[in-house]
């Protein structure tokens, strides 16, 4: 299942609207009993808080908003219920900085925070972030050739310089685009938070 937002970057909004449809009314019953509904790509999610909502879909997308939210959130909520100190308490520690690059719609919708709470239960990280605008991207963007310079000239105005200054660094970016933004213009292999989390956690 598709959210629709890759119809919708180019503007076919009716094929959107039926992509979008199809996931909120699959995971409309786990969301009316209350069941967070968890993923790891930032476009992807938001679009089921913001553009799912005004694609005349309904209550549907109310209630399935309701209960969806990035990785980082949910772990940071089941935290702050203590819901997570064993697990926490089995994270190993490292001894490289770490660098987060947020995505468009995280820092959108302030969801950058918790990514840097989630970063900082990790001994030794010191996170830091970097101040970046659009790393170029913009979903397939980036991707048109029309579009190469400008994409480019975004991705030199922080987030690359930033990224070659600390070659030791661990490089944390969750949005698919980022990361092969990363990949392309400083080659650096970013991880997505889950990646580096599942290598510090015992198998």
């Amino acid at each position: 299942l598709c959210c629709g937002r890759t119809y919708l970057a180019n503007g076919m909004v009716d094929m959107a609207r039926e992509q979008a449809r199809e996931l909120v009314n699959a995971l409309l019953p786990f969301a009316e009993k209350k069941i967070a509904i968890v993923c790891l790509e930032p476009s992807c999610l938001l679009t089921l808080r913001d553009e799912a909502l005004v694609l005349g879909l309904g209550d549907a997308a109310q209630v399935v908003s309701q209960q969806a939210m990035l990785l980082e959130e949910f772990l940071a909520r089941e935290a702050h219920a203590g819901h997570l100190d064993a697990l926490k308490a089995q994270i190993a520690p490292v001894d490289r900085p770490v660098l987060l690059h947020g995505h468009c719609h995280q820092k959108a919708f302030d969801a950058v925070s918790p990514v840097m709470e989630v970063l900082r239960w990790i001994p030794g990280a010191k996170p830091q972030l970097i101040e970046s605008s659009c790393c170029g991207m913009a979903g397939s963007f980036g991707y048109e050739a029309s579009h190469y310079e400008v994409s480019m000239q975004m991705a030199e105005l922080n987030l690359l310089p930033a990224v070659r200054a600390q070659a030791d660094a661990i490089v944390v970016a969750d949005g698919t685009s980022c990361r092969h933004q990363i990949h392309d213009g400083a080659q650096r292999e970013a991880v997505h938070l889950s990646q580096l989390l599942a290598g510090l956690l015992p198998d």
